[in-house]
């Protein structure tokens, strides 16, 4: 069976600093796979805070996941610092990718990268609806 690949675009212009508690260990001693999806979309959050927006606030509308993909490349542990980069990808006509490394601080060591893709959505209409142009705008003036 092939292995996921994910690319990623040589420069983020976002990134947050996120600290590892015990409670995003599990019973291996290591970052939980759960917990690191935890991890990614509280970046996310941030990365949508940083252009001024929230998940469903994005110029009237909002987003929806559509779905997820990560590597892992290392371990992580309790007490560690990582830096989450994200990035917005591959745009289509009702949503893109948000592309993410993640790496521990003080090393520079690779922990995981991935994406989540995205749609736009009218939750009032409860349908999915194309990127806004402001949005794609802001994302391409952050990049």
């Amino acid at each position: 069976m092939p292995r996921i690949s994910i690319d990623l675009p040589d420069v983020f212009r976002f990134s947050t600093e996120l600290q590892i508690y015990q409670s995003h260990i599990n019973e291996a001693g290591h970052l939980d796979n759960a917990q690191l999806l935890t991890l990614v979309s509280e970046a996310r959050q941030r990365f949508f805070g940083s252009l001024g927006y929230t998940q469903t606030r994005i110029e009237g509308v909002g987003t929806v996941i559509t779905d997820a993909a990560l590597q892992y490349l290392s371990e992580a542990f309790h007490g560690e610092t990582v830096v989450i980069e994200v990035g917005a990808h591959e745009f289509n006509k009702y949503g893109c990718d948000l592309v993410w490394r993640m790496r521990e601080k003080t090393s520079a060591r690779d922990v995981a990268r991935g994406k989540t893709g995205i749609v736009f959505f009218d939750y009032a209409l409860r349908k999915v609806v194309p990127v806004p142009a402001a949005f794609r705008e802001r994302v391409s003036a952050h990049a």
